[in-house]
């Protein structure tokens, strides 16, 4: 079992190591954190593309 602790850079969970009396910090993937931000990348590139088509619309009628 690995021990897990907060990184003091980011304030994440991570997975702690020692070797050679360095201390390295991997940060740990939260399943449904990674799915929340697919979901908010989705939601952003809709969207920009509804503003580009807007933008698109507004140059036609000038």
């Amino acid at each position: 079992m690995s021990n897990v602790a907060s990184c003091p850079t980011c304030g994440g969970k991570s997975k702690i190591t020692e070797t050679k009396g360095k201390t390295t910090y991997l940060a740990i993937q939260d399943d449904e954190l990674v799915k929340k931000i697919g979901q908010l990348k989705k939601a952003m590139q809709k969207y920009k593309d509804k503003a580009e088509a807007l933008e698109k619309q507004l140059e036609s009628n000038k």
